[in-house]
């Protein structure tokens, strides 16, 4: 098993930057790939962020791409989530996800997730 502890979160305005990290405990952080996900108030957990068990493929959902980037540190069992332009639909609590099979999911643990709010 792997557990995972986000911190990073906080409250920004918009156009600010805020970056994420997820520091993992356990067994081999290399073997996981890594994802970020969130969920808005009212809505369902929706995927944001994804990286491979070597960082050499990631994913980004549509509305991150250009403002986002998620990178990994094997050596440092962290995964992180740099967040530029933030904008208020933005708001969420996010959560750090591991995959066993070192891919892009299927993600089978998780945190307990960090709160950003972007204010307007």
């Amino acid at each position: 098993q792997v557990q995972l502890v986000e911190s990073g979160g906080g409250l920004v305005q918009a156009g600010g930057s805020l970056r994420l990290s997820c520091a993992a405990s356990g067994r081999t952080f290399s073997n996981y790939g890594m994802g970020w996900f969130r969920r808005a108030p009212g809505k369902e957990r929706e995927f944001v962020a994804g990286i491979n068990w070597s960082g050499s493929n990631t994913l980004l959902v549509d509305s991150a791409k250009g403002r986002f980037t998620i990178s990994r540190d094997n050596a440092k069992k962290t995964v992180y989530l740099q967040m530029n332009s933030l904008k208020p639909e933005d708001t969420a609590v996010y959560y750090c996800a591991a995959a066993p099979g070192g891919g892009l999911g299927p993600y089978g643990y998780w945190g307990q997730g960090t709160q950003v709010t972007v204010s307007s």
